[in-house]
């Protein structure tokens, strides 16, 4: 080899090429043919990946502590305040803290099934930041059809029953779920599964969905629009989002209908009952059916802890018995459509746990089941050919070509 280009060094960086020749085609290259022999084994990197999860009692210098020194994470902890506090660590959280050479290089921390923590070494510094989990996607298809309800039938099916939470969510302006599923009702979903390092880690985004409701057919497309708000819509592009929520419980059965004489099972007497009770287990979230401004909220011997909101055109709502109420809310306070407000209990005059619910129209009750149905806003008009190219293709995932009922009556 020809020392004098390197001034009398012999160079040891080395390019190897692989080729089915014993010379290489290119002639500048001619005189680098290495034996085998002489080719030094290059290592691969020396990186160890440490995982775990937070125990009871563990801080950051717990975990921390046997890879940095006490001042650095006590720098790290002042600095992730306004991104993520250090006493926000939960117990059975998992990590993962990877260390180059053993020494540390980064460290990241699940918050949620969404979000993770990351501290990470880039050169002399730390750097910090919040970022999404990242989840390999695959799609499925479910379907399903209704014996009694749609979380046993998901259940029987082997998927997971949560997903009638969400489709209770999706359909809420349409499809009553405490009173409207009946035996021989049929739902298609398409479904995002995720996964993380192979491990399954349960569904995402419910992309599409058919459900047949006492032989009525309801569509959901999900579609992300040109300022990446994603919304349902049916297939001519109209949101399913109206002005007001079908029921303020997901998943629950009604107990107790809207009627001018009841018989109080306390009380002992004939008495209006001007509402709904939804029955449900203790703590069920209750969700406010409509944005408003909260009008009063407190606890009273007869409605327990109780809350009363004001909406548009002189509606108002009251949500009674609640167990508790959400965090952070108080009265004038606004509230957006599907708000979680308060959880199921039985506080006040009641015997079981279920949430009594009440509409009214400028002071006079009505029956909530006839909440009346405004639309939102549809697809804009410029944006139609890009949801329909969308909807066409969820609908040949959901249904492999077959024929499925698409038009509303």
């Amino acid at each position: 080899m020809d020392k004098s280009a390197s001034g009398g060094r012999c160079l040891r960086s080395v390019i190897v090429f692989f080729s089915t020749n014993a010379v290489s085609r290119t002639p500048k290259l001619q005189n680098y043919i290495i034996d085998p022999s002489e080719i030094t084994q290059i290592h691969p990197l020396e990186k160890k990946i440490i995982s775990g999860v937070f125990k009871t009692g563990d801080t950051a210098s717990a975990v921390l502590g046997p890879y940095l020194p006490l001042k650095t994470i006590y720098r790290l902890e002042k600095q992730s305040k306004k991104i993520f506090s250090f006493n926000r660590f939960k117990a059975g959280r998992p990590f993962h803290i990877s260390l180059y050479q053993n020494k540390f290089s980064d460290f990241e921390y699940e918050i949620d099934d969404q979000s993770r923590l990351v501290i990470r070494k880039i050169g002399n510094q730390l750097d910090i930041l919040k970022t999404p989990i990242q989840y390999e996607i695959e799609e499925q298809v479910i379907r399903l059809e209704i014996k009694s309800d749609i979380g046993t039938a998901l259940k029987k099916a082997g998927y997971c029953s949560s997903l009638a939470w969400e489709l209770s969510d999706i359909f809420a302006w349409d499809i009553n779920f405490a009173k409207d599923i009946q035996a021989g009702d049929r739902c298609q979903i398409l479904v995002e599964k995720k996964f993380r390092h192979g491990e399954d880690k349960g569904y995402g985004a419910i992309l599409a969905a058919v459900f047949i409701n006492n032989g009525k057919p309801y569509q959901a497309f999900r579609y992300l629009d040109s300022q990446g708000r994603a919304g349902y819509y049916d297939e001519k592009g109209f949101s399913l989002q109206k002005g007001f929520l079908k029921s303020p419980v997901n998943y629950s059965r009604i107990s107790s209908y809207f009627t001018s004489s009841r018989h109080h099972p306390i009380l002992k007497e004939k008495r209006p009952h001007p509402g709904i009770d939804y029955a449900a287990p203790k703590n069920t979230p209750v969700k406010t059916v409509a944005d408003g401004i909260i009008k009063k909220m407190g606890y009273n011997n007869t409605m327990g802890r109780y809350m009363i909101i004001r909406h548009v055109n002189g509606y108002d709502t009251s949500y009674y018995h609640l167990n508790g109420f959400a965090k952070d809310l108080k009265k004038g306070a606004s509230v957006s459509q599907g708000d979680v407000i308060g959880y199921v209990g039985k506080t006040g005059l009641a015997t079981g746990y279920h949430l009594d619910f009440r509409l009214a129209k400028n002071g006079q009750y009505i029956n909530p089941l006839d909440i009346p149905a405004t639309r939102v806003k549809p697809v804009p008009v410029e944006e139609m050919s890009r949801f329909e190219v969308r909807m066409a293709e969820y609908v040949e995932k959901l249904t492999d070509g077959r024929a499925i009922a698409l038009s509303t009556p």
